[in-house]
């Protein structure tokens, strides 16, 4: 910024939807030089006002910047090289010659654009590398993959590159005394954070600023630790997949399997982070509950329909040839569509033939309900699905509280802790047209929450660390106790899906609206 006035003593500036900011001149009258790194592509605008040392402030000038994507990897390997491969291609850059103890034709992360992985022994042969660096450490970059520790209690290293004595970069897992966490080293400076679970799918992404200085870690596409202050040397050797180099040789063999492994030779914005890290949903099953037949209700694709146990029955509403406001003889609306679910509070349950959704990993399930009483004599489960000694999870009224409540238990075990969220509402009493709710476990995030129409309030929402596999059936309509079930349900319900995946808010405002939800 330079302004032909003599005097000026500042220019006050900011971009769009930015702060107004103020930057000085070396001397009076001379230019400003800022620094600034864009977030996204696209237009954005930079407006500038001059300051006189008398504190009269200029017109405003207004500047245009037409901002491109970032530049491509310099380095891509996505691993998806056929079973029995000896090297694995590149993308871009230089092809990765890989050891015997590495297997390609893998399985892939769900719901990323990958389509298989390799697998590292853990032994000296568990190795990938183009023989050639990938990337000047002492510049911006940033580094990436796709991992799954086959065990977490050793430090293993996903991603390096080879400097004298000890490595330019590492990225992977370090053991720690408080447990396993993901860690990027650089510098000096090593930043930590997450926690890694063996058999479990991570995105971890670490980013070296030369601009700040600073190194970085993302997990799953958010930040996670503490920035640290790095001074990188020159890293001219070799970048390394599945291991890191020290003054007495290689070490920290990665056991496990890794995908699309990038290397970018600038920041990477956390957008872009977001946009790599991120798993879409996918639909596992929709039940519109409008017909039976033999006692199934078919899921919509063709799935595992839902069997009506005994107390359940298939409403058919109005056909809409009367007004059920008008004629006392005319059937009332179902709740969504043309029927609904109807559930005797007793006996009254559906299932389908195996689990919905692995509880183990990210799901959304979701479902419409209408409880028949204004004041329910006991708690009433709408979802469930259990394992073999209890529920690894369940949605239910609890009249106690006025609550619906997400229940999930921490173990398969009877009687294990508890994490419960819940969301203030009154019972239907068979009124209206019910509410619609969905419980949602991100495991990239740790998290549970229970929506409620859409809506999800702060004490609907909690840390959940690690959610275990379920091998039972999905249940409407009641709760696993022991041996048996409780907890039954009278009421109706429409509209089950269930979903691969968390689904984002958006998405789940769509839930129980009659119309299919594309992830």
């Amino acid at each position: 910024m330079d302004s032909p006035s003599p005097d000026v003593v500042g220019y006050r500036y900011n971009f769009i939807g930015g702060p107004q900011t103020t930057v000085r001149p070396d001397e009076m009258g001379g230019p400003a030089t800022i620094r600034f790194l864009p977030v996204r592509s696209g237009t954005d605008y930079l407006s500038v006002q001059a300051v006189d040392r008398s504190g009269r402030i200029s017109g405003v000038t207004t500047y245009w910047i037409r901002i491109q994507s970032g530049r491509a990897p310099v380095a891509r390997w996505k691993l998806t090289d056929p079973a029995g491969s000896g090297s694995a291609a590149a993308e871009t850059g230089t092809a990765a010659r890989a050891g015997t103890g590495v297997t390609f034709g893998g399985t892939a992360p769900a719901g990323t654009s990958i389509t298989s992985s390799v697998s590292l022994d853990g032994s000296g042969d568990g190795f990938l590398t183009p023989d050639a660096p990938a990337t000047d450490t002492r510049k911006s970059f940033a580094v990436s993959a796709w991992v799954r520790p086959a065990e977490t209690g050793r430090t293993m290293t996903a991603a390096s590159q080879d400097a004298d004595g000890s490595p330019g970069f590492s990225l992977g897992l370090r053991a720690e005394d408080s447990g396993p966490a993901w860690s990027f080293a650089i510098g000096g400076a090593r930043v930590s954070g997450g926690a890694p679970e063996t058999g479990e799918w991570a995105h971890v992404l670490g980013l070296y600023d030369a601009e700040t200085g600073k190194a970085r870690l993302y997990v799953n596409g958010r930040e996670t630790g503490t920035a640290a202050a790095a001074t990188p040397a020159e890293a001219a050797g070799a970048f390394q997949i599945g291991r890191e180099r020290d003054a007495s040789g290689y070490r920290d063999r990665w056991h496990g399997d890794l995908g699309d492994v990038r290397v970018h030779d600038r920041v990477v914005v956390p957008g872009e982070v977001s946009e790599l890290a991120h798993r879409t949903p996918k639909k596992l099953g929709r039940w519109s509950l409008e017909n039976a037949t033999d006692g199934a209700s078919p899921e919509q694709a063709g799935g595992s329909p839902l069997r009506l146990g005994t107390g359940a029955t298939l409403y058919r509403g109005s056909d809409g040839s009367c007004s059920p406001g008008i004629d006392p003889d005319c059937p009332e609306m179902a709740l969504v569509g043309d029927g609904h679910l109807h559930l005797d509070g007793e006996s009254g349950y559906a299932a389908t033939d195996g689990p919905a959704v692995d509880t183990g990993d990210s799901f959304t399930v979701g479902a419409v309900v209408r409880l028949a009483d204004s004041e329910p004599a006991h708690p009433m489960t709408v979802l469930s699905q259990a394992g073999e000694h209890t529920d690894a999870f369940k949605v239910r009224y609890e009249p106690s509280s006025q609550t619906w409540q997400l229940v999930m238990p921490e173990k398969d075990e009877a009687g294990a802790p508890e994490k419960v969220v819940s969301q203030v509402e009154f019972a239907d009493g068979g009124e209206g047209l019910g509410h619609r709710i969905a419980v949602v476990y991100d495991d990239a995030a740790d998290t549970i929450g229970l929506y409620v129409d859409g809506n999800l309030e702060v004490q609907a929402r909690a840390d959940f660390a690690n959610g275990w596999h379920s091998a039972g059936a999905l249940q409407v309509g009641r709760a696993k106790a022991g041996d048996g079930w409780t907890e039954y349900l009278r009421g109706d319900v429409d509209e089950v899906q269930a979903f691969e995946g968390a689904l984002s808010d958006s998405k789940i405002a769509q839930l129980g609206m009659g119309t299919d939800v594309t992830p």
